[in-house]
């Protein structure tokens, strides 16, 4: 199975090899509900104080389900503290503590999600598929898009995919 997958070619800092991949770890822009681009995030990331090597997540889905890589897949991500070694981040782009996310969205998740689970041989389950929030204390990935992960949604359109 392959995704489209919108080559950005952003330029990183120094970036180290993740080791070993068996989770991942959904989350969202939060604040204002707007469509970032992974050049934007990437931005935003490299402002930081300290500043980041650039994009902590590996994929930015945006508001119409164009699918954008940030980090490069095979490296270590900056997106759940304490977890990068072994996670691939998945934003998706909007404030789902009010808004909710678009079928788009949800569907390209969905489809790239499979496409990481396959290739990585991680099982489409929600031990190994995670908001943010479940790793550490923070309102990512908003209560709407949580909700979606909780009741099966976007797991269930990754075993549809990946079938």
């Amino acid at each position: 199975m392959s995704v489209d997958i919108v080559e950005t070619n952003l330029d990183f800092d120094s970036l180290s090899e993740r080791g070993y991949t068996d989770m991942i770890v959904i989350h969202h822009t939060g604040e204002n509900d707007i469509d970032a681009s992974a050049e934007q995030i990437h931005q935003w990331h490299k402002n930081r104080n300290p500043p980041w090597a650039g994009i902590g997540y590996h994929y930015v889905v945006m508001k119409g389900g164009k699918i954008e890589r940030g980090r490069p897949e095979w490296a270590i991500g900056s997106h759940a503290y304490g977890e990068n070694g072994h996670t691939i981040g998945i934003h998706l782009s909007g404030d789902f503590q009010q808004a909710n996310p678009t079928p788009e969205q949800l569907d390209r998740c969905g489809a790239l999600v499979a496409d990481i689970c396959d290739r990585y041989g991680i099982p489409i389950d929600r031990a190994h598929i995670v908001g943010h929030g479940e790793l550490m204390a923070t309102s990512c990935p908003g209560v709407n898009l949580q909700a979606l992960l909780d009741d099966g949604t976007i797991t269930g359109k990754a075993i549809y995919y990946y079938n």
